[in-house]
């Protein structure tokens, strides 16, 4: 076992950043396994061998995906790989057994595997084969692409965002007659779409079911595919049959509902024959409990849940303490409009209040603008 800490120069922190780039590709279509990305390269040649990132469904994962495409070319390479790889049998072998059995002379590593059955084991299988392995290179970045599964792990919920969609004065629009009322343009909306491709499941309430009759599917050219599973949330089960979710031509995922103990099997049969899935859950103070939803969503595999919906949803998860970041799209007063950070605050107040958030970014999307904020 080799007992020096490798160096980790510029080299690594470029390939590092290249590999957790590829984990990017695979993030919202990879459950229930993590989005990872992998890089085997040759020193002594200066070459890259090996590209790889885990495909949908979660599987093959990252490191068999790069190996393979390296073939011989990866005895002696380093491999590297946004998070720890996999000791214990699942659906499929150990990537601790793909990387050895490839003849890797070293591995470097983003953030070491949260999951009980890893949690440093992995690393140190390597190293017992002789393989050298050292400390996490751009540990925050790798983070950030692995969040979603660190908390389904560690907390046993899902990596939450609230997207929320304004006016130019801070209000939200209101849906009518099954049809909704768009306050951002066409770059701002393909953001929400991208945001619902990056997404395992995607969640609203009865209220915009029933007022805007939402698809909920990416529509992104080429990404339906990407489509998140749709969730709602309501205790009675009671919401009309004739919606665009429960459609027999809908192409995208099929809903998955969350409804009350005093839901009537009635409501629930009939939503079951328009193919949804439903599911009980406790309710505290009148309403449904929310952590109880997120266990659900995690027992199902999802590591990422983009939260839509309306002002109802949004204050019963800030009021949960269950907000991670926040994306706010202000609709466009022009392009000449100055829109600074206090105003943006004043409006994600109205509807957000009891979640320290910090804004981390602003962006100009033709005349719309967006902010996000993350949970300090």
């Amino acid at each position: 076992m080799n007992q020096a800490e490798p160096t980790f120069d510029e080299i690594d922190r470029r390939l590092m950043a290249g590999a957790i780039a590829l984990a990017w590709r695979g993030v919202g279509r990879t459950a229930p396994n993590p989005a990872v990305g992998a890089v085997v390269y040759q020193p002594w040649s200066g070459e890259i061998v090996g590209r790889g990132w885990t495909q949908p469904g979660g599987r093959p994962h990252a490191e068999p995906v790069a190996l393979a495409a390296a073939g011989e070319a990866a005895r002696g390479a380093t491999l590297y790989v946004t998070l720890e790889p996999c000791a214990h049998h699942g659906r499929t072998p150990p990537c601790t057994d793909a990387i050895i059995a490839a003849g890797i002379a070293r591995v470097v590593h983003g953030i070491t595997d949260p999951d009980p059955r890893v949690a440093g084991r992995g690393l140190r299988l390597l190293a017992d084969a002789g393989i050298e392995t050292g400390t996490s290179v751009l540990k925050d970045a790798a983070r950030e692409v692995t969040i979603g599964h660190i908390l389904r792990v560690s907390e046993r919920r899902p990596f939450i965002t609230l997207k929320i969609a304004v006016d130019g004065g801070g209000r939200v629009p209101e849906g009518r007659d099954g049809k909704p009322t768009w306050v951002t343009g066409p770059s701002a909306r393909a953001r929400g779409h991208l945001m619902r491709a990056e997404s395992d499941a995607i969640l609203i309430g009865r209220g915009t079911a029933e007022a805007d009759d939402p698809g909920l599917e990416c529509r992104l050219p080429g990404l339906l595919a990407q489509s998140p599973v749709p969730v709602i949330v309501t205790a009675s089960a009671k919401l009309p049959l004739d919606l665009a979710l429960f459609s027999p031509e809908r192409q995208a995922p099929r809903p998955l509902m969350f409804v009350g103990p005093s839901a009537a099997p009635a409501a629930k049969q009939a939503l079951e024959g328009c193919g949804v899935e439903v599911a009980e859950v406790g309710e505290v103070g009148g309403r449904l409990w929310i952590p109880a939803i997120l266990e659900g969503l995690v027992e199902r595999g999802m590591t990422r849940l983009l939260v839509e919906g309306g002002p109802a949803i949004w204050h019963a998860f800030d009021r949960a303490g269950m907000i991670d970041e926040v994306t706010l799209f202000r609709g466009g007063r022009g392009r000449d409009a100055v829109f600074d950070g206090v105003e943006a605050r004043q409006m994600l107040d109205k509807y957000i209040s009891q979640t320290p958030l910090d804004m981390i970014a602003r962006l100009r999307l033709g005349d719309d603008d967006l902010v996000r904020y993350v949970r300090t």
